[in-house]
């Protein structure tokens, strides 16, 4: 008896670790921005699933005059650590333009950040997973929940849909047209 592709998918997949990045660009050409490291992290052996629809979005706890952020979410496999995930996005950043040392507030060519690593709870001077302030944020959230609404944040345990309605002002977030 052949089992159904649906057990095949699932086994597939655990052969690593279910992650959630989300990404960020607010200058420059930002499609190509995020086409890049896209396409940057196929080719360091991310495998990516699922791409979220993108969004332009108000800059949140940024200096004044930050135009717009273009922002998704997507969801893929890892066969690695999350530490080396962290070198491959922080690698692709900076061949964006980003520079190592750089001020949060400020505007970017392009933001990586690993939201949830599996179910795994990470507390290191160099990463912090998951994302400690995602659970707040409409820019990750609502991309989020486009393509993994039943994704657990194991900290707070509670899914991102559930975490999406509990938003005080989910505002500021408009789909943009551009499809990846």
């Amino acid at each position: 008896m052949n089992p159904d592709p649906a057990s095949r998918n699932t086994s597939a997949r655990s052969a690593g670790t279910e992650v959630f990045l989300a990404f960020g660009t607010s200058k420059g050409d930002r499609e190509s921005f995020v086409l890049s490291a896209l396409d940057e992290l196929k080719k360091g052996n991310f495998i990516i699933q699922k791409v979220s629809p993108l969004y332009e979005t108000d800059p949140v706890d940024c200096e004044d005059g930050v135009p717009p952020f273009l922002n998704g979410v997507l969801q893929g496999v890892w066969n690695g650590s999350a530490e080396e995930l962290l070198d491959l996005c922080q690698s692709i950043e900076r061949r964006a333009g980003r520079p190592e040392k750089h001020n949060s507030r400020q505007s970017r060519e392009l933001d990586l950040d690993i939201i949830l690593f599996g179910q795994t709870i990470i507390r290191t001077e160099r990463l912090t997973v998951p994302h400690p302030r995602a659970f707040q944020r409409s820019f990750v959230l609502v991309p989020m929940n486009d393509i993994a609404p039943d994704a657990v944040f194991p900290d707070r345990g509670k899914t991102v849909s559930a975490l999406l309605r509990g938003l005080s002002a989910p505002g500021g977030i408009r789909p943009y047209s551009a499809k990846l």
